[in-house]
C-alpha cells in the first residue's frame, strides 16, 4: 500500500480500479521547409486554427449543457486565443521567414506564451494549462492524431495522469469517473474548476502518482484530505468505505442549511458571501446560502483576448451580477492585472518580476482611459442594486486618494452626460500587502471597508511564492505573522467602524473559522462551494468559544502548535469537518 500526499481542489472519496492516462507529449523537432512550401505550411495551419476553433465551440457548447454557461465559459480563453491575431501574426512570421513547419511554429510559439504565464500570480499562471490545450489540438490537427478522452469509458475507474487538460476533464464521463489523482496542477487551476463543478473528487500535485500506479490497481482517490491511496488493504478500503457513507449523509445535512441565518449557537449574526469570476456564478452563490458577492473578479472580462473590452462590455457583466443579486451586496474589484499577455505586450521591455511590478492600482493609475472606462461601467451598473467598488494591492494613502479622485471624476462626467449612476458609491481597500496591513488604521479613516486578501497577504509576508513547488511548503495562513497582522486590521476596522471581511481561501477553510471569528471577523467571502461547510461550521459554535481559541493561538510561536490546535479544537465542535 502506498499513500500519496497532494491539493484536495475537488471534495468527495473515489475508490475502484485505477486507468493511468497516457502523457500526452509532442516531440517537436525543428524542420525547416523549402521558401516555395512556406505557403502551403502556412495554410496547413489556418486548416487547423479552422477545425480548432469548430471542436472548441462544441466542447464549449456541450459543456454548457451538461454543466453550465458559467463553467462553459473557462473556453472563451480557448476561443480567444485561437482568434488572437497578434499570436497567429507570430505564426505567420515563422513559417514564411523562419520557413519552418507549421507543427515547430505552434509549438515554438505557443511554449514561449506558456512560459510568459508561468511567471505570473497563481491563479493567472495556472491559465498555462490552457495555452498547452491549445497547443495540443492544434498539432493533433495538423499530425491527424486523436487525442485520448474519458468519454467512452464503459466501466467506474479512477483516473490517474500527469496532468489533464481542460477539454480532457469537462469531457470526463461522471457516471464512470470516480476520482482524478494528477501529478501536475493546483489549486485555482481550470481542471480544478471543472472537476468540482462535476463533482468528481480529485487530487493534484502529486508529482509522482502515475509512475507508482498501474492500471487496474485499486485506488482511493481523497478529496478532502488531499489524498491518494495506491493498492489499499482491507482495512483500509473498508474504513474509506464508511468515510464515504459519512460523507454523503453530511454533505446532504448541508443543504438544509441554504435559507438559514450564519448565526452562532449565542446568536451572533455573520455574514457569509461568496467569491465569483463570472457573471452567471452568482446563482451558483445564492444557490448555496450566500448573501451576496465578497468579491467580483473582473479580470477575465480582459483575459482571452487582446482587445480591452468596452464600456458596454463591462457594463452589462456589472448589470447581470447586480440584477441577479437583488439589492444583496456586491463588491467589484477593479482590475488585478499586470503579469498578463494584455499588459506584457504593451511593454516595451516585459517585466522580470511582474508579480512585484506594474500591476492591480498600478497599473490602472498608469493608465487613465482604461481605468475609467472600467469605473464608468461600475458606476452605471450600481443603480441595480448593491454595489461597492474595490481597489487591489493599494500600497500608499496616495494610491488610494488617487484612484478615489478618479471615480470622483467619472461621476461627475456621468452626471454631465445625463448617465443614470451612483456617485456615492461605497469604495473599499483589499489589504493584502504588509504596507497596507501596518497602514490599516491610516486607511479606515478613507474607506468605507476592508477586504482582507489573505493569500497575497501571506504570500507577500512570508516571501514565498506558493506556485514554486520548491518552497510551497513553506507557504501558510497560520504563521504567527500572519494571524497578528489579522487581529491588527480587523481590529483598526472595529476602531474606525469600517466594515472587514476576508475574501482569500482562508475564508473557506473550516479549520480557520474559529480563530476569524475569535480576531473579530464578522464577513466572510469564501469560493461558493464552502459556503454551506462554513455556515453549519458558524451555527456550531459560540463566540465566547470563538474568543478562547483567538487568544491561545496568540500565544503560539509556531505554525505547527497553530494548526494543530486549530484542528483538534474545529474536530471538537463538528468532528465531519476535520477528520483524522
Amino acid at each position: 500500500m502506498i499513500v500519496k500526499k497532494g491539493i484536495g481542489v475537488s471534495p468527495g472519496v473515489g475508490i475502484g480500479p485505477a486507468f493511468v492516462l497516457e502523457n500526452e507529449e509532442f516531440d517537436v523537432p525543428e524542420r525547416h521547409v523549402p521558401p516555395e512550401r512556406s505557403p502551403a505550411e502556412l495554410a496547413r495551419l489556418k486548416q487547423a486554427i479552422v477545425v480548432a476553433k469548430k471542436d472548441v465551440r462544441s466542447l464549449q457548447h456541450e459543456t454548457a449543457s451538461r454543466i453550465g454557461k458559467e463553467t462553459a465559459a473557462i473556453f472563451d480563453f480557448h476561443a480567444g486565443l485561437l482568434s488572437d491575431t497578434a499570436l497567429i501574426a507570430k505564426f505567420t512570421e515563422q513559417i514564411m521567414k523562419a520557413h519552418v513547419t507549421a507543427e515547430f511554429a505552434v509549438a515554438d510559439v505557443l511554449r514561449n506564451y506558456a512560459r510568459e504565464f508561468l511567471g505570473m500570480p497563481e491563479y493567472l499562471a495556472d491559465r498555462v494549462k490552457d495555452v498547452y490545450d491549445i497547443e495540443k489540438r492544434l498539432l493533433r490537427n495538423l499530425i491527424g492524431q486523436q487525442q485520448q478522452t474519458l468519454h467512452h469509458l464503459t466501466s467506474d475507474r479512477c483516473i490517474l495522469a500527469h496532468d489533464l487538460t481542460p477539454s480532457q476533464t469537462a469531457g470526463a464521463d461522471r457516471t464512470h469517473v470516480r476520482g482524478l489523482a494528477i501529478d501536475a496542477g493546483g489549486r485555482t487551476s481550470h481542471t480544478a474548476i471543472l472537476a468540482r463543478t462535476l463533482g468528481i473528487p480529485a487530487v493534484v500535485g502529486l508529482n509522482d502518482v502515475t509512475a507508482a500506479a498501474q492500471s487496474g490497481m485499486t485506488v482511493i482517490i481523497d478529496g478532502n484530505r488531499g489524498v491518494v491511496v495506491l493498492d489499499p488493504d482491507a482495512k483500509t478500503i473498508a474504513q474509506y468505505q464508511s468515510y464515504q457513507q459519512r460523507q454523503v449523509a453530511y454533505i446532504h445535512s448541508l443543504d438544509e442549511l441554504k435559507d438559514l441565518p450564519a448565526t452562532t449557537r449565542d446568536g451572533h449574526d455573520v455574514v457569509l458571501l461568496g467569491n465569483i469570476e463570472f457573471p452567471e456564478e452568482t446563482e451558483v452563490v445564492l444557490a448555496k446560502g450566500g448573501q451576496g458577492i465578497g468579491l467580483y473578479r473582473t479580470e477575465f472580462l480582459y483575459l482571452g483576448s487582446n482587445i480591452v473590452p468596452s464600456e458596454e462590455d463591462q457594463y452589462r457583466a456589472y448589470r447581470h451580477v447586480l440584477e441577479s443579486c437583488a439589492n444583496r451586496p456586491v463588491v467589484i474589484r477593479t482590475l488585478d492585472l499586470g503579469a498578463d499577455k494584455l499588459t506584457q505586450s504593451r511593454a516595451r521591455v516585459p517585466e522580470r518580476n511582474p508579480f512585484l511590478g506594474l500591476r492591480s492600482i498600478r497599473l490602472s493609475l498608469q493608465d487613465i482611459p482604461m481605468f475609467k472606462t472600467q469605473l464608468r461601467a461600475i458606476l452605471r451598473a450600481s443603480v441595480e442594486g448593491q454595489a461597492s467598488v474595490m481597489f487591489p494591492l493599494v500600497t500608499s494613502l496616495l494610491e488610494l486618494r488617487q484612484a478615489k479622485a478618479i471615480v470622483r471624476d467619472v461621476a461627475e462626467d456621468l452626471e454631465e452626460e445625463g448617465l443614470p449612476h451612483k456617485a456615492d458609491i461605497p469604495i473599499g481597500v483589499m489589504i493584502e500587502t504588509p504596507a497596507a496591513a501596518l497602514q490599516c488604521q491610516q486607511f479606515a479613516k478613507e474607506v468605507d471597508f476592508f477586504s482582507i486578501g489573505s493569500n497575497d497577504l501571506a504570500q507577500y509576508t512570508l516571501a514565498v511564492d506558493r506556485g514554486n513547488e520548491r518552497v510551497a511548503s513553506l507557504f501558510t495562513m497560520a504563521h504567527p505573522s500572519i494571524i497578528r497582522l489579522l487581529k491588527q486590521i480587523i481590529r483598526a476596522g472595529q476602531r474606525y467602524d469600517v466594515r472587514v471581511s476576508l475574501c482569500g481561501e482562508m475564508a473557506g477553510e473550516p479549520q480557520y473559522t474559529m480563530l476569524l471569528l475569535g480576531l473579530g471577523l464578522r464577513v466572510f467571502s469564501c469560493a461558493p462551494g464552502a459556503i454551506p461547510e462554513i455556515k453549519k461550521l458558524i451555527r456550531s459554535v459560540t463566540m465566547a468559544h470563538a474568543d478562547q481559541v483567538a487568544r491561545r493561538v496568540l500565544t503560539f510561536e509556531s505554525e505547527t502548535e497553530i494548526i494543530s490546535y486549530l484542528r483538534a479544537e474545529t474536530r471538537k465542535v463538528l468532528p465531519e469537518v476535520i477528520s483524522d
